[in-house]
Order: C-alpha cells, then structure tokens, then sequence
C-alpha cells in the first residue's frame, strides 16, 4: 500500500536510492486489490445479512469457488509492502520514513472511514454503522488494539501494517544497510516462530508470527532488486515460503470452516501462493522490468482506496440493485461505482491532503 518505487542502478551500500514507480508492481496491486473485492463480492458468506438474498454458491455457481481464494491478495499485498517499504526508508532518517507513512495512509483512510460511516448511516441494510465515538477512535487507525469495532473490517489490515513500519522503522533508525535488513529479516522470522510456541499475547502483537513472513519475504527480495541475487537471501525468502505455506494451509482451514461454510481444496492456496512468490522473484531478479504500461502507475494509485471502500459500501449497492438487475449486471456496475468512488477519493482527496501533510509535517517542532 506504498509508493511503489525501486532504484535504477546498483549503489554502495548505505547510500540513498533514486526513487521510481515500478510499474509491474503497481499492476500486482491491482490484482491484489481485485483478488479481495471478488472474495467479498462474488464468494463471502460470513454474516446474517447476505447481499445478494442467498448464498454465494448459489448466486456465482462457477465463479464462487476460484473467488472463495481471493484473501490470498491480502498475504501479496504484505509481500509486496515489505518490498517497497525496505525501498522507501533507504536514505531516509526514521522521522522522513515514518512521516512519508502517515502522510501515505492517513488522507485515504480518513475519507474512506467517513464515506462508509455515512453509507451505513443513511442505508444499513447489510451491517449497523458503528457509534460516533467508536468513528472518531476509527479515525486514529488504533481500533483494533483498542478493541473498539471498525467501521469496516477491512481496516485490520491497517494495524498489521502500521506494525510492520514501527518494527522497521527500528531497523531504519539503526542505520539501513543490506546488512542490517538481512539480519532483520532472519531474525523476524525466528522470533515468530518462538511467538508461536511462547503463548504470550504481547509477544504475538509486536512479532505478528502469522504475518511476518510475508513482509520478510518481501524485504529479501528488494535485496535482490537493488544488490543482485545472494544465496543468503534467497535463503531468506525460502525460509519465508515455507513458513508462509504452513499459515495459507491453515487458513483455508479458517475460511473454509468458520467464513465460507464450504469446504474448500489446500492445493490450490499453496500454488497460488507460489505463483505469487515466483511473479515477485521475477520482479526482483529485473525479468519483468519490460512491463511499463503507463496505465498501471494509474491502476496502482487506486488500489489504496479501492480496498478502502469497495467493502460495505459495495455491499450496499448490492443490496439495493440485485433485486432489480441481473446478478452479472449488478456485479459490473458495484465494481464499476466503487473504483470510480476510488478515483475521485484518489484525485480530490488523496492528492491535496497529501500535499498539506507533507507541507505540515515537514516544518520543525517549536524549540
């Protein structure tokens, strides 16, 4: 959910990188940001309030199983978040790096939380709109550790991000090497799995051993991208893979038992994730440097807020047209309203907060 942006040379280690858009990963973005809105569009079943009146099986027959897979864009968007968030911080001081991040992800989330708030207010026909106090709490992106109800459930996603950043920032006020981000990223890896076994709750909120192989693997693949391949890293990313295959195995577990109500296959979580570990070698490694269609810089500046709103307020659509319209139909015109919803928030929104943050932000404390 970063500025996607990568080095176009090799540099000595601890110097800045200049900074540009990968366009492939921006496209990765958007397939990610599409895999989450077909799960909740055409496969989720959770809730007493079904969009379309019934369940998904029986309203996408064919489609509902492929999108029964699609919180899969979820572990690629971390994926590729550790990626770009290494590349971001290079050169950068800890306060530059975390700025940049708030600047990134507060303007969107602020629009997109008052947008569905008020979607639910006037028409709650899938879900209760949470209270005014509970809103206000949403808007410091601290819900989830406070135990106060989002205003949609995607938000969780959010706190395991801004995680990732505290935990790197650490790494970045340390001093930023290849060095640093490889030890970094072993030593993750082996902290999670002693969170997994240690059964202390805290321990498990600061390691997120659920999580962190993603992000890992996505730090020692930049690695690759900016020094060229090293038999250390790949080992680092292999490392990640497998531990990331124990928790996609276990995950459909999750979603087939307690989400879908349906059971769903393992094998094909566990290729699909390898294909998503492969694609991003590929991108690591210079292979798809070729990709550079200009409208995938755009696609990428909506997957944030995209993801943001397509999921409640989509599910009010829904609600009120499937009635009225064909299934297909109704479907086409949800995802058409909710990324035009997310260009506007992009482009009116997004863009000037984000210029009067960084404007704001940047200006030194009062001594």
């Amino acid at each position: 959910m970063a500025v996607l942006e990568t080095p176009q040379q090799r540099r000595p280690a601890g110097t800045p990188a200049p900074r540009t858009r990968i366009a492939v990963l921006d496209g990765l973005r958007l397939v990610a940001a599409l895999m989450v809105v077909a799960y909740h569009f055409i496969a989720y079943d959770r809730g007493t309030v079904l969009p379309w009146g019934a369940g998904a099986e029986r309203v996408f027959p064919w489609l509902s199983l492929p999108a029964s897979y699609g919180w899969l864009g979820v572990q690629l968007f971390f994926l590729i978040s550790g990626f770009v968030i290494c590349l971001s911080a290079w050169g950068r001081t800890p306060g530059e790096f975390l700025r940049s991040r708030v600047i990134r992800l507060y303007p969107a989330y602020w629009a997109a939380a008052l947008l569905t708030f008020a979607v639910l207010s006037l028409w709650p026909v899938v879900r209760e709109p949470v209270g005014v106090s509970d809103l206000l709490v949403n808007l410091t992106m601290l819900q989830e550790p406070l135990g106060v109800r989002p205003v949609d459930a995607v938000y969780w996603t959010l706190w395991v991000e801004a995680r990732f950043y505290l935990l790197f920032a650490i790494v970045v006020w340390r001093g930023l090497t290849p060095r640093s981000a490889t030890l970094f990223g072993y030593g993750w890896l082996v902290a999670a799995a002693v969170a997994t076994q240690a059964d202390v709750p805290a321990l498990d909120v600061i390691v997120m051993p659920r999580h962190a192989p993603y992000f890992v693997a996505g730090i020692a693949l930049f690695l690759v991208h900016r020094g060229g391949g090293h038999v250390t890293l790949w080992a680092l990313c292999g490392a990640a893979f497998l531990m990331a295959q124990h928790d996609v195995a276990g995950q459909v577990v999750h979603v087939s038992r307690d989400v879908l109500g349906r059971p769903l296959p393992v094998a094909p979580a566990l290729l699909l994730l390898a294909a998503i570990f492969a694609i991003m070698a590929l991108v690591a490694t210079g292979r798809a440097d070729r990709i550079r269609w200009r409208w995938l810089t755009v696609a990428g500046t909506l997957t944030y807020p995209l993801y943001l709103v397509h999921e409640y307020a989509g599910w009010t659509l829904i609600a009120a047209l499937h009635p009225h319209l064909p299934r297909y139909a109704t479907l086409a015109i949800v995802v058409a309203v909710v990324t035009a919803a997310a260009w506007l928030l992009h482009r009116y929104v997004e863009r000037p907060a984000a210029q009067l943050l960084r404007r704001h932000l940047t200006r030194p404390l009062p001594r």
